[in-house]
């Protein structure tokens, strides 16, 4: 599905945008420059993953980061680049929104649901431990 929200945007001519930039580049565009750790929390992802999508942000040119309130923080802010992708990133936000729950209406199950139900199954045991519980490694 990632894949076909990026060729809306290539069609569009919005080269070197993901479609995990969109959130980030919208919260940001409502709330003014956050630190990575306050980002991070307000959309309720791990600070790893928002440091290496700003990472990646930052090299297309989205946003910018300057040092923030003491020396281990850094403040993120959009550029002008960033901020004129915004009011498509929202229409497609909402397009994108309005698909799932079409896909929602025609399957026999939500999809919604099963990710949440797969979101609380990986909490009560990670991927990484049922991976390693089925790995059989080969003889040596």
């Amino acid at each position: 599905m990632d894949a076909e929200i990026e060729q809306v945007y290539l069609d569009r001519g919005i080269q070197g945008v993901r479609p995990r930039f969109a959130y980030p580049l919208i919260r940001l565009a409502h709330t003014g420059p956050l630190t990575i750790r306050e980002l991070a929390k307000s959309l309720d992802r791990s600070h790893s993953a928002i440091s290496q999508t700003i990472a990646a942000m930052r090299k297309e040119g989205l946003v910018t980061s300057e040092p923030g309130p003491d020396a281990r923080t850094r403040r993120i802010d959009l550029t002008e680049r960033g901020r004129s992708l915004v009011p498509f990133l929202e229409a497609e936000w909402r397009a994108t929104h309005e698909t799932v729950a079409e896909l929602d209406s025609e399957v026999p199950y939500a999809m919604t649901a099963v990710v949440a139900e797969v979101r609380q199954a990986l909490l009560r045991r990670s991927m990484r431990q049922r991976i390693l519980h089925h790995l059989v490694e080969p003889p040596r």
